[in-house]
């Protein structure tokens, strides 16, 4: 028996390993007016029907909620016309991220993300022990052959965010079945879809039918982006029974709270506020589109609410000085050099005033040779 003790308790292999998520900024100078345009927050707010209902759940803070947030996954299921049973509710879409590598990988298993992938996967797949394996993208897409190129036997999870958060593009839905059709029958492939109700274009598809049918498909989504219900941590997953079933054993008990349970089923319920919500962003990120591109910048295509902006990697115009110049008119955005795109800032399309604001700004900005 090993006398050897550690001075104090010490964290099991391949945690400290793990780089901690940073999210986006959000505070600037005093007395300067913030306009929080890094975290894709929807700038009209929640539903008033689901803040309604928020203000209501007050009066019973003092009982436990629904563990298994049966009148939300009922709501949802009327929604989308789903099973309600292969519906399971979390703390935000990372939280059911996380269950299902804690579901599925194990030490020394391996799970698959591309390039630029929402910064998650890799900590989800270190948490459980696993090993994360990079595929490289295409014009910052997904390549569904180079993800083919790196399943091995010890393959266990492929995350696909589609549309890929920080980079805005995607993958047409004749791509993604390729991908499914490509993959081992044992190796689970997770359809992150946290942007699909801004997606307008007719060859894409948020993965519903395909985890309806495939018994190796997982789609998951969120209340933070377009039903405005960030702040209460509300996501969602449509899977096999059996996924579900996993993922049910290990999950928080009481893993959504009562107001955000009665928060989201008037969300899902709120039709007008939601097609408010893509009216505009589809009208504002053309405009901001249009406008930076007129400036001389590079704008990565979008189908989500966010735009990827690329700056010179040298001289007095680069992304960190841009980010400087936008802050101190208030305006935050999200600096991705921790995706491995130092050169560029995603910016949330906002408010009018906002959007409006970021171009002034980056226009007086580029003009003035003499910032860096």
């Amino acid at each position: 028996m090993s006398t050897d003790t550690a001075a104090r308790p010490v964290p099991r292999a391949g945690v400290l390993a793990v780089e901690a998520y940073v999210p986006g900024k959000s505070a600037v100078a005093p007395g300067v007016k913030l306009f929080k345009l890094s975290s894709n927050e929807n700038p009209l707010g929640p539903s008033p029907k689901a803040a309604a209902a928020f203000a209501a759940a007050a009066a019973k803070l003092e009982l436990y909620p629904d563990g298994a947030a049966t009148r939300l996954r009922e709501a949802i299921g009327k929604r989308y016309g789903i099973d309600p049973a292969r519906i399971i509710c979390g703390c935000g879409s990372d939280d059911l991220l996380s269950l299902l590598a804690y579901s599925y990988i194990g030490p020394g298993d391996e799970g698959i993300f591309t390039t630029h992938g929402f910064l998650i996967y890799r900590i989800a797949i270190q948490a459980a022990g696993g090993v994360p394996v990079v595929a490289p993208e295409r014009d910052l897409t997904a390549d569904v052959d180079a993800i083919l190129a790196r399943v091995t036997p010890r393959t266990r999870i492929v995350f696909l965010a589609n549309p890929n958060n920080p980079t805005g593009t995607y993958l047409p839905f004749a791509e993604v079945r390729r991908l499914q059709a490509g993959l081992p029958p044992n190796v689970l492939l997770v359809l992150d879809a946290a942007y699909a109700e801004y997606v307008r274009n007719n060859d894409y598809s948020s993965g519903l039918e395909l985890a309806a049918t495939a018994d190796n498909v997982v789609m998951t989504r969120t209340f933070s982006k377009i039903h405005g219900l960030a702040a209460l941590r509300v996501g969602w997953a449509y899977a096999p029974a059996e996924v579900c079933d996993a993922m049910n054993r290990i999950r928080g008990a009481f893993n959504v709270n009562l107001p955000a349970i009665e928060a989201g089923i008037a969300a899902i319920e709120d039709r007008d506020h939601e097609d408010a919500a893509v009216a505009h962003n589809a009208r504002w990120a053309a405009w901001l589109t249009e406008q930076l591109r007129g400036l001389g910048l590079a704008v990565v295509p979008s189908v989500g609410n966010f735009l990827l902006i690329g700056f010179p990697e040298a001289g007095p115009h680069t992304a960190a000085a841009a980010d400087g110049a936008l802050a101190a008119r208030g305006l935050v955005l999200r600096a991705v050099a921790s995706y491995g795109l130092p050169h560029h800032l995603r910016l949330t399309v906002g408010t009018a005033e906002a959007n409006r604001l970021v171009v002034d700004t980056l226009r007086a900005f580029l003009a003035d040779g003499a910032r860096g």
